[in-house]
C-alpha cells in the first residue's frame, strides 16, 4: 500500500518535514521535524511543530513513530514537543551511538552524558520493518554524509534525509565528522537501484536560478539528470567532485548549537545552577 504524503517546508533552515500515513484517522510517522531557533537570541520557538500538530490533530491521526533521518546539523529537532503533544516514540538509527561519541569529545559534554543512543526511544537497524496500521516503514542504512544516516521507505516512497537533493542540487557534502564520499556514493547507488518510478522525498532543498521550493523527486529523473550522481558517473569521478566541493563550503550556520541538541533526542543540556541550559562554541575547535 502507498502512503499519503503531507509536507512542511520550513524557509528559515529550508527544512522539509513530513507526515504519513494512510487516510484520515489512521495512524502516522513523522520525519524530520523542526524546532524554530533564533541563533541571535538563544530563543526557540515552536512555529513550525505547531502548523504540523495542527495538521496531524485536523486529521484525527496517530502518531506511532518519530523519526529523525540523522543527527542534524542545520536545525533542531522537535520530537520531544511532538511527543508531548501527541505521543509516538522517537527513533533514529543505531549508529547515532559513533556520533554521540565523537561529538561528547568535540563538546567536552558532561561526564554523564550517555553514548549509547538511550536518549531515543527506539534505535533502528538497517532493514528493520515496523507496522503503523496498514502501512509499515523499513529503515535503509545510507551512511557518508554522516556515520548514522537512514533512509525510510514506505511503500513507494523513500524519505532520503541527506544523501541526495533535487537532480539541479546534487547530493550531500561528506566533510563532516565521521563523513565518506566513498560511503555517500555507495549509499545513494542503493537507493538508486530501487524501481525507477518510486518517489524519493528530499530533507532539504536549495533552489538555484530562483526555481520554486522542489522536494519530491524519482529513482528514474535522479539517475538522468542529477548534477553530481546521474548515470555514468564513477565512484572516483564523485569522491574527486565531492572532496573538491566540500572543501569550499561555510558550516552551517546553526551546526555549533543544532548538533548538541539533535544528539540529546532534542532535548536542551542539563540545566545548571542558575537554572538556565547553555550550548557550548568551541573556540578553534572544529
Amino acid at each position: 500500500m502507498n502512503p499519503a504524503v503531507k509536507s512542511f517546508f520550513d524557509q528559515e533552515t529550508s527544512t522539509v518535514s513530513y507526515v504519513v500515513y494512510e487516510k484520515p484517522g489512521s495512524p502516522c510517522i513523522i520525519i524530520d521535524s523542526v524546532l524554530n531557533y533564533d541563533p541571535k537570541s538563544g530563543r526557540t520557538r515552536n512555529t513550525s511543530a505547531d502548523t504540523l500538530i495542527d495538521f496531524v490533530k485536523a486529521n484525527q491521526l496517530k502518531t506511532e513513530w518519530i523519526l529523525e533521518t540523522h543527527a542534524h546539523a542545520d536545525h533542531f529537532t522537535a520530537a520531544p514537543y511532538l511527543k508531548k503533544h501527541l505521543g509516538g516514540k522517537i527513533a533514529i538509527g543505531n549508529h547515532i551511538k559513533t556520533v554521540q561519541g565523537v561529538f561528547k569529545k568535540v563538546f567536552n559534554l558532561e561526564d554523564s552524558f550517555p553514548v549509547d543512543g538511550s536518549q531515543f526511544d527506539h534505535l533502528l537497524n538497517d532493514c528493520e520493518v515496523i507496522h503503523f496500521g496498514n502501512l509499515s516503514f523499513r529503515s535503509i542504512f545510507v551512511p557518508g554524509h554522516t556515520p548514522a544516516c537512514m533512509a525510510f521507505e514506505v511503500g513507494d516512497a523513500i524519505f532520503v534525509g541527506d544523501t541526495m537533493f533535487m537532480p539541479d542540487v546534487g547530493t550531500a557534502r561528506c566533510d563532516f565528522p565521521g563523513g565518506d564520499a566513498h560511503t555517500l556514493y555507495r549509499s545513494i547507488k542503493k537507493i538508486l537501484s530501487l524501481p525507477s518510478e518510486t518517489r524519493l522525498f528530499m530533507c532539504h532543498d536549495y533552489p538555484p536560478n530562483g526555481r520554486p521550493v522542489e522536494y519530491e523527486s524519482t529513482v528514474r529523473k535522479q539517475k538522468a539528470f542529477n548534477i553530481h550522481m546521474h548515470d555514468g558517473i564513477t565512484e572516483d569521478q564523485f569522491v574527486e567532485m565531492r572532496k573538491a566541493r566540500d572543501a569550499t563550503l561555510d558550516m552551517p550556520v546553526l551546526i555549533l548549537p543544532a548538533i548538541q541538541i539533535n544528539i540529546r533526542a532534542g532535548e536542551m543540556p542539563p540545566k545548571e545552577s542558575n537554572d538556565t541550559a547553555y550550548i557550548k562554541i568551541p573556540i578553534n575547535g572544529i
